[in-house]
C-alpha cells in the first residue's frame, strides 16, 4: 500500500526522533511556544485521562455533544489503521477525521518549528493537534491523555472545562509505577483547580481514594460515580441518575454492561462541563455511538468471509488484566443471550502482563489461537504467548496469522457443530491489523 503524504511525514520524523516516551512537558512547552501556543486557543476542552475506558468516554462525550448540534474535536490515540483518525475535525453535522494534505501541512510546520531539537514524536504529534484544533473552529474540544496524565504531552492545558478519569488498574508499570495508587496518582496529575472532575467506575477503592485526594488537595470540585451519578440496567434500559433527576435511555450502541458506567461518566462530565444535555439529546447519543476496535462485531468483510459459516466475529484492543475482565463479562452476556463456543484469536506486546490478561478467560474459552503482532517491534513471539495462556489455564497454540487462524477453524469445524464466537484481542495494534484485512478500517 501506498504510504500518504502525511504517513510519510510522520515516517520521517521517526528516523529523527523516538517513538517511545520519555515523560516530560519542558520540550512540548518549548515547541507550543514557537508555535504561538496553539494550546491557549482551544474551543473548551474536555481532558480524558484512566487506564481503561478513555476512549469510550470520548465517543460518548462527542455522541452527547454532537446530538446538542454542537461542533466537536476529538484526538485520541493510538490509531487502528490510519494515524489520521487521531484527529477528529469538527463540523456541522458531525466531525471527520483530519484530510490527507491538511494533516501533512501540519506535520511540517510542527517540525520545521521544533527545528531537530530533542523531542518524541507523541509530542510532535501532540502539537499538530492542538495546532489543527486552534485553527479550525469547533464548539468544544475532546482531548484524550496518551499515557499516565501528569506529565504527559496534552497535560499543558491550563483550563479545561472538565476534567474525567476513567478506571485505573495496572499498565505500563514501567513508567507509571508498579502499584495501583501510583498509577492513579499519576492519571490524577490532569486535576486543575477549580475545574470539576469526574471519577469514572474504578474497580479499586485505593486509586478512586487517590483522585478524591487530589481533587480536595488542589480544591477541584468533583463527582465521583456510585456516590454523585450511576447508571443502571432496568427492563433492558440505562437509567441514569444525578442530582438532576432520571434519564431513562436506550441501552448504549457500544456493547457490553461496562459500557453503561462509560456512558454515565461521560453525561456527568459534559453537563460539568456547562454543556446543556438533557434526556432528547442523551438517548440520540446512546443509538448513534460508535468506537472501532472496542468490542466492534464484524458482519461482512474479507476475514468474514473466512471463518466458519455463521460465525460471530468479534474485535477488541483491550491489552491488560483490567480489560482482559472487562472483555470476559461482555462475552459472558453474549453468552447469555445467545450460547456458542467461545474461540481467541490473541496477540499481544512484550509490555503486557499477558498470563493475567488470558486469567479473564478460563472456563469461558474452548481454545487460543496465539499470533504475531505484525505492527509493533515488541511483540510477544506466538509460541511464547501460547505458553502464558496455557500457564493462565487455558488450551492454546501458536499459529501464523489471524487469517491462518481463521482458515484452520474454518477447515476444522464440524458442519454440525454450532458455529463458534470468534475473539480478536489482546492489541489495539492486532485490532487495527483486523480491521485493514477486513477491509474495514474506520471512518
Amino acid at each position: 500500500m501506498i504510504a500518504s503524504e502525511a504517513e510519510r511525514e510522520i515516517e520521517r520524523l521517526m528516523t529523527l526522533h523516538p517513538k517511545g516516551y520519555d515523560l516530560s512537558l519542558d520540550r512540548i512547552r518549548r515547541l507550543l511556544d514557537r508555535l504561538g501556543n496553539p494550546e491557549l486557543r482551544l474551543p473548551p476542552v474536555i481532558h480524558i485521562a484512566g487506564t481503561n475506558g478513555k476512549g469510550s468516554a470520548a465517543a460518548f462525550s462527542r455522541a452527547l455533544l454532537e446530538a446538542a448540534g454542537l461542533t466537536v474535536h476529538v484526538h485520541t490515540s493510538p490509531h487502528l489503521v490510519h494515524w489520521n483518525e487521531r484527529y477528529r475535525i469538527g463540523a456541522p453535522g458531525g466531525g471527520r477525521f483530519v484530510e490527507d494534505k491538511v494533516f501533512a501541512d501540519a506535520i511540517r510546520r510542527v517540525g520545521d518549528a521544533n527545528g531537530g531539537e530533542p523531542i518524541t514524536v507523541f509530542e510532535i504529534l501532540t502539537a499538530v493537534g492542538f495546532l489543527l484544533f486552534s485553527e479550525h473552529p469547533a464548539d468544544v474540544a475532546i482531548i484524550e491523555v496518551g499515557l499516565g496524565g501528569r506529565f504527559d504531552a496534552t497535560n499543558v492545558i491550563p483550563a479545561p472545562a472538565a476534567t474525567v478519569i476513567m478506571p485505573v488498574s495496572l499498565d505500563h508499570e514501567a513508567y507509571l509505577g508498579d502499584r495501583v495508587e501510583l498509577i492513579a496518582a499519576e492519571k490524577a496529575g490532569i486535576i486543575k483547580r477549580g475545574v470539576p472532575v469526574i471519577v469514572g467506575a474504578q474497580q479499586s477503592d485505593a486509586a478512586r481514594e487517590v483522585i478524591v485526594a487530589t481533587a480536595e488537595r488542589v480544591r477541584a470540585p468533583y463527582l465521583v460515580y456510585g456516590q454523585d451519578f450511576i447508571a443502571f440496567e432496568e427492563n433492558g434500559r440505562l437509567i441514569y441518575q444525578d442530582e438532576d433527576g432520571l434519564m431513562d435511555l436506550p441501552p448504549p450502541r457500544l456493547p457490553g454492561r461496562h459500557q453503561f458506567a462509560n456512558a454515565a461518566a461521560s453525561i456527568a462530565t459534559v453537563k460539568a462541563a456547562g454543556f446543556n444535555i438533557g434526556e432528547a439529546e442523551a438517548e440520540r447519543a446512546m443509538e448513534t455511538v460508535e468506537w472501532p476496535g472496542r468490542m466492534q462485531r464484524l458482519l461482512k468483510g474479507n476475514l468474514v468471509d473466512l471463518a466458519p459459516a455463521g460465525s460471530e466475529l468479534w474485535i477488541d484492543g483491550g491489552h491488560n488484566p483490567g480489560a482482559g475482565a472487562v472483555i470476559a463479562e461482555a462475552m459472558a452476556e453474549q453468552e447469555e443471550r445467545n450460547p456458542r463456543p467461545l474461540v481467541m484469536i490473541c496477540g499481544m506486546i512484550n509490555t503486557k502482563d499477558q498470563t493475567n490478561f488470558f486469567r479473564s478467560f478460563v472456563g469461558m474459552v474452548r481454545h487460543v489461537y496465539t499470533v504475531p503482532v505484525s505492527m509493533s517491534e515488541a511483540s510477544v513471539p506466538n509460541d511464547i504467548l501460547a505458553a502464558h495462556a496455557i500457564n493462565a489455564g487455558l488450551s492454546a497454540e501458536p499459529v501464523a496469522s489471524v487469517e491462518n487462524a481463521l482458515m484452520l477453524l474454518r477447515d476444522g469445524w464440524g458442519a454440525d457443530n454450532i458455529p463458534p464466537r470468534i475473539l480478536i484481542a489482546g492489541s489495539l495494534y492486532l485490532a487495527g491489523e483486523a480491521l485493514k484485512a477486513n477491509g474495514t478500517p474506520p471512518a
